[in-house]
């Protein structure tokens, strides 16, 4: 049997399952190691259960702006004339079951392709042991959730293993009453009053969701306006749109603190207090880059935690490349999809662009 070079990918996600699949078609030798279930927060607690989420919310949105004018009558449950409540209304316990039992399915679904492709799929999280051999290779130590390890030697390895909700210390979040975005799929009743810290896109997509799920929102951004990353004009016609549904938009808002009181969540800002039933955090994410050996192997980190790279996704250590949320890049699947396949491309030594 020929040489095989032997990659393994820490990381699950986007940047990790692609670029698992670009090296297995590439004749590689293909490990990927993950400890949630391949697709990663995109797929399991990001991107497809937002969206599911959101694809609710314009349902009933829809329906509760046009079933008058298209002539549908609503036999059961309908307010009285003089009670202002809306027509329809939501389970969301139902919803979160139905947002988790698809993103499961998805997640089932890439690693099946993924092994179809010919990688190996090991559950356990994975970490770099020292510098690289005479030899070029490296040593990945795997954990195994019962405590074992296995000892991996790659020619090349690549770091997927994304980020994680930011917390703010005196905002902890119970998964009860104070959430953050990966913990907002357990809520099994609507939010009477949510406030949402946080204006950039995760916050702007679940206060907009929520809003017109029922629940009586409010929007804390610490910024002149919603999306303050995004461009000013759409920004404008978002956050014009939020305030003409009811919500309250609070610019220029800082949180410090949110805390529980009874069934109540205060959340306290810089110029005041604020109080509602819920309260979700969603000020920013952390690299994932800690306790995995990147520095004593040669890795670069940022002063954020993020690992530096260059255009086609190496690090600053030989063999060893890095893809997705943990580079900082741009948090979007789709840039640690190429991320992870540039990699590939290019540790393999197929033509590629940065």
């Amino acid at each position: 049997m020929g040489y095989v070079t032997r990659i393994v990918i820490i990381g699950g996600g986007p940047g990790g399952y692609e670029a698992a699949l670009v090296a297995a078609q590439l004749g590689a030798e293909v490990t990927v190691v993950d400890c949630d279930g391949l697709g990663g927060a995109s797929v399991l607690t990001d991107c497809v259960p937002s969206k599911t989420l959101i694809a609710t919310a314009e349902v009933m949105t829809t329906f509760d702006s046009s079933y008058e004018e298209l002539g549908i009558i609503v036999a059961d449950d309908t307010p009285p004339l003089e009670q202002a409540a809306r027509v329809v209304g939501v389970d969301l316990g139902k919803v979160n079951r139905r947002v988790k039992r698809l993103a499961l399915a998805q997640s089932h679904d890439i690693t099946a392709s993924v092994t179809r492709a010919g990688a190996r799929v090991m559950r356990g999280r994975g970490r770099l042991d020292g510098m690289q051999a005479i030899d070029g290779s490296r040593k990945v130590i795997v954990k195994a959730a019962d405590g074992t390890e296995e000892t991996l030697v790659a020619d090349a390895v690549l770091i997927a293993t994304g980020g994680h909700p930011r917390e703010l210390d005196d905002a902890r979040p119970d998964g009860e009453r104070i959430l953050n975005w990966t913990q907002v799929y357990d809520l099994t009743e609507l939010p009477e009053e949510l406030i949402v810290v946080g204006s950039g896109v995760t916050g702007a997509e679940f206060a907009g969701a929520y809003q017109a799920l029922g629940s009586k929102v409010t929007l804390v951004s610490s910024r002149d306006r919603v999306l303050p990353g995004e461009d000013p004009d759409a920004a404008a016609v978002l956050e014009d749109v939020f305030r003409r549904r009811g919500m309250n938009v609070m610019a220029r808002s800082r949180a410090q603190s949110a805390k529980r009181v009874g069934d109540k969540v205060e959340v306290t800002l810089a110029d005041g207090v604020i109080t509602g039933s819920h309260c979700l955090m969603a000020v920013g994410a952390i690299p994932n880059s800690e306790g995995m050996g990147l520095e004593e192997a040669g890795v670069k980190l940022r002063e954020s935690g993020h690992i530096w790279t260059d255009k086609v996704s190496r690090t600053t250590a030989p063999g060893v490349y890095a893809a997705g949320d943990v580079t900082g890049i741009f948090a979007l699947a789709s840039v640690a999809a190429m991320q992870g396949r540039i990699a590939m491309y290019h540790f393999l030594g197929d033509a590629v662009a940065p």
